[in-house]
């Protein structure tokens, strides 16, 4: 299924040499997920989407190449010629992919302005870890907007992203410590993610009660190795956070994150304003 999205001459502003170009405040993202590619454009003075987002199917195998022409096609959607941020599944150094958890192996050793750069046409393309894209538009525009948390300003914050597996972002005084990867941390012998993700939950059949018991002995380690001031979560379950945070057995507060969806395509459009590459 394909999202709609308002056309580029509604974003564009016309130069004096006749060309288009995107508005300064304009930024483009694009979030490379398990199940779809979404993309968007992105105003900065609020963290909102100029139109609707459009989102294609990631390709199976979702190796460089397919994913790259994925993204191109969603560029050329929006006729967008600037910059574009993306997100991967992945600790991504110094704009180079370094781990492949949850991607093809292949991504590894990719270097993102190469890969995308070829195929969208040699636009600068800055690329960053998924969950440390979708904690900086969640501080910025999200629980940490207009001070609405103390701790996003000043404190440790952790935000999880819950879904196949558990992304992370780590914050200090709002600055991001970068690829974090805190769901692949052991704890008792399995992987955090294994133990507690919305994948294992639907896997095993768990109640949501039984459920948060074990993200409860996951987030009680994080306390221990961290000592944060606030959980932001993250993911398709935050949803259903009003029912099941008052289940969890942790010292630290725990808040919804906001944005959800959203947040990685508008932490990827942030990225590329800030000139930042991870």
């Amino acid at each position: 299924m394909t999202d709609t999205s308002s056309t580029a001459a509604s974003v564009t502003y016309l130069g004096a040499d006749g060309s288009h170009s995107p508005s300064p405040h304009l930024a483009f993202g694009i979030d490379i997920g398990g199940s779809g590619v979404k993309g968007a454009i992105v105003d900065l003075h609020t963290g909102e989407f100029v139109g609707d987002r459009h989102r294609i199917p990631t390709p199976s195998p979702a190796t460089p190449d397919a994913v790259a022409r994925t993204c191109a096609q969603i560029t050329d959607h929006f006729g967008w010629t600037g910059p574009v941020g993306v997100t991967v599944p992945a600790v991504v150094r110094d704009g180079v992919v370094a781990s492949a958890a949850n991607i093809d192996e292949s991504w590894i050793g990719v270097d993102l302005q190469e890969l995308f750069g070829a195929h969208l046409h040699g636009r600068t393309v800055v690329g960053l870890n998924d969950a440390d894209a979708a904690g900086l538009a969640e501080l910025r525009y999200g629980v940490g907007h207009a001070s609405r948390t103390r701790a996003a300003e000043s404190g440790t914050v952790i935000l999880l992203t819950i879904g196949t597996g558990i992304g992370s972002a780590l914050f200090r005084d709002g600055v991001l410590v970068p690829n974090t990867e805190l769901g692949h941390l052991e704890i008792g012998g399995r992987e955090a993610e294994h133990r507690a993700s919305a994948k294992a939950r639907d896997d095993h059949g768990w109640s949501l009660q039984k459920w948060s018991r074990k993200l409860s002995r996951v987030l009680r380690h994080y306390e221990f190795v961290f000592s944060p001031d606030l959980f932001v979560v993250g993911g398709g379950i935050s949803r259903k956070a009003d029912t099941w945070i008052p289940m969890l057995s942790v010292e630290t507060p725990v808040v919804p994150a906001e944005l959800r969806n959203s947040a990685g395509i508008v932490g990827a459009a942030m990225t590329v304003d800030e000139g930042l590459r991870m």
